[in-house]
């Protein structure tokens, strides 16, 4: 996704709460696969939403664009970043659809409606009996969804790509 919509970019920075265990794993599957495709992926951790301004400006001095995964602390504090990144024109790619919504330009988001549908399937085969709840296949969502945030896309200048939907205001 960073390399469709930036097809220029060289340098992408990962920007995580360290202390969640979920974006560690999501940032390095990333940084390997950005790695893999010639760009260079650096790290910018912060502990909490005390050190997210300064690290993000660190990061937005420093790379063309910036990813953020699906992270509870950068959902909490979207505003930060989209207020030190906007300012200077960095773009930044989302994990999620609520977390662009707040600073992003894209996502791929899958729908949280589904996934609920698709968990509450497999609870219906456990409470009748019908699977045992160790040994149950792991379930995802269905679909994801490319999607774009229109405002930012505006301020940055940036033509949304073909096949993106735009984020509602809802």
């Amino acid at each position: 996704m960073i390399t469709e919509w930036f097809p220029n970019a060289k340098t992408v920075g990962l920007l995580y709460c360290s202390k969640e265990a979920n974006s560690q794993y999501q940032v390095d599957v990333v940084k390997a696969e950005l790695e893999k495709k010639g760009l260079t992926a650096t790290l910018y951790p912060f502990t909490d939403s005390n050190d997210l301004a300064q690290i993000c400006t660190t990061a937005a001095d420093n790379c063309d664009v910036i990813y953020v995964p699906t992270d509870n602390t950068v959902a909490e504090n979207t505003g930060i970043i989209d207020n030190v990144c906007a300012p200077k024109k960095v773009p930044v790619i989302a994990g999620e659809e609520g977390i662009c919504k707040g600073c992003g330009v894209a996502t791929l988001s899958i729908s949280y409606y589904d996934l609920g549908y698709a968990t509450g399937k497999m609870a219906v085969k456990v409470l009748k009996g019908e699977a045992d709840i160790s040994t149950l296949a792991i379930g995802y969502a269905e679909t994801q969804t490319p999607k774009y945030n229109k405002a930012i896309c505006d301020a940055l200048g940036i033509t949304p790509l073909e096949g993106y939907v735009a984020i509602e205001d809802n």
